[in-house]
């Protein structure tokens, strides 16, 4: 019995502790990353103009299907009393005429239409309707490469903030160091033990304001990138956001070749798919514009209807009356609506935009294996350089450690202490920075390489 109260003690404080607000779990890159493509509102408005390009190409299929244009309107016309002849007689010899009198007016009632399908249009609808596709590839080209951007700024404010974090940590571990030993120092001074000297006190001194300066710097940078952080994932400068990685370490080098990084760039980079949509376009476009200078053969339905009401209706087979009349009839036609030098000028800058594209594919199958090679080249000296620098950030720390016992001993000189701590700050610091300059190397050759993470 006791055994389940206390169960349903601890059910009832888990559901209390589950509804109040808690701290955010940690979250690592690849979280980030997900986020902020799921918060970006830059990914949004491409998606919407991806939508809107869809919505060309139904308006492109749309002109294939029925149309309607129709007229409708109220006027006035002659009141006619009376038959066709002299005196308004409906049988005679001689046709009656009115002069310019006017025996009244009636209302006008006018109706005109026409609903007609186009059977033939010489590829006009075909020929857009290929353009309106390359344009919706082209678009969600651009979706690529933003969200290749979105996920290139996420990187680089969550290793920019591992980094900033880690040397403001770093910084403040050497700045307790050194204050250790410039108590010592001013207690060895104030008992003039002798041991230190006036200018040990001020070597050490200058070494504590230049790391100082370092770690002020370090932490704006931290809070600098956290809040970038917070507004890419959409959690929001006032939100609570934790990382997951204790420290930032080097990601892995790409296992690729440069050559085959270099191929699939080519291939799979947002901007070519976007050259090679974009030339699929521009040559249904111009095919297009040369089509307009044909006609459309359509078929449909015509008609048109008048009513006057004090207008006397005329019922005779050769006789018209345009204020009282009616007709509806199936048509077959041909409709031919060009401006020959405009639509010439038309194919003539179609032809021109064509053209323009392809050289600007030409310079992109020549530059982007440049890109490509340059961010490889980086990554390469970076990779090596941080490597290097471990060690050497290894060897400063066992400097700085040594340099600070023989002064504890009295076998050391201030000068020679501060020395090393700087040098250590120097090392490590640049170990750090250059950690955070491969991850973004890596970063980059990912997003010229079109790789979607």
């Amino acid at each position: 019995m006791r055994r389940h109260a206390l169960h349903r003690s601890l059910l009832a404080a888990s559901v209390l502790l589950a509804a109040l607000p808690g701290r955010a779990e940690p979250i690592n890159l690849q979280q980030a990353v997900e986020m902020s493509l799921a918060a970006d509102p830059r990914i949004k408005e491409r998606e919407q103009v991806v939508e809107a390009a869809r919505g060309l190409l139904k308006e492109v299929k749309g002109n294939a299907g029925w149309r309607i244009s129709a007229n409708a309107f109220i006027g006035l016309a002659p009141e006619v009393e009376g038959g066709f002849y002299e005196g308004g007689a409906f049988s005679g010899t001689t046709p009656r005429t009115d002069g310019d009198e006017i025996n009244g007016i009636s209302e006008w009632t006018h109706l005109d239409f026409a609903l007609v399908k186009p059977l033939y249009t010489f590829g006009k609808v075909e020929r857009y309707g290929e353009a309106a596709r390359g344009n919706i590839d082209l678009k969600q080209g651009e979706l690529r490469q933003t969200r290749g951007d979105t996920i290139y700024d996420t990187k680089r404010a969550y290793f920019g903030y591992l980094t900033a974090r880690d040397i403001r940590v770093f910084l403040e571990d050497v700045q307790e160091r050194l204050n250790r030993s410039i108590a010592s120092v001013e207690r060895n001074l104030e008992e003039e033990t002798g041991e230190s000297k006036q200018s040990d006190l001020y070597a050490l001194q200058t070494a504590r304001g230049l790391l100082a300066k370092y770690a002020h710097q370090a932490r704006a940078v931290e809070k600098i990138s956290l809040d970038g952080l917070k507004v890419l994932t959409g959690t929001g400068l006032r939100g609570e956001l934790e990382v997951a990685d204790d420290r930032i370490e080097p990601v892995a080098f790409p296992q690729l070749e440069l050559a085959e990084l270099q191929s699939r760039a080519l291939e799979a980079r947002p901007e070519m798919q976007q050259l090679e949509a974009g030339l699929r376009a521009r040559r249904a476009l111009l095919a297009a514009k040369k089509a307009d200078r044909m006609p459309d053969v359509y078929a449909g339905v015509v008609g048109q209807a008048n009513y006057a009401s004090q207008r006397e209706r005329l019922d005779n087979p050769y006789l018209y009356d345009p204020f009282n009349s009616a007709g509806i009839t199936p048509v077959v036609g041909v409709k031919w609506d060009s401006a020959f030098g405009v639509a010439n000028a038309r194919v003539d800058q179609a032809q021109a935009e064509l053209e323009a594209l392809n050289h600007k594919k030409a310079f992109a199958v020549a530059g982007i294996p440049f890109e490509v090679g340059e961010a490889y080249a980086n990554a390469r000296a970076n990779y090596e350089a941080q490597r290097e620098l471990a060690e050497g950030a290894a060897a400063a720390r066992r400097w700085m450690v040594a340099a600070l016992a023989d002064h504890a001993a009295g076998v050391e000189t201030a000068t020679t202490v501060a020395d090393a701590l700087k040098n250590y700050v120097l090392v490590h610091t640049e170990y750090l920075r250059t950690v955070n300059d491969y991850n973004m190397n890596v970063a980059q050759l990912a997003r010229l390489t079109g790789e979607p993470r």
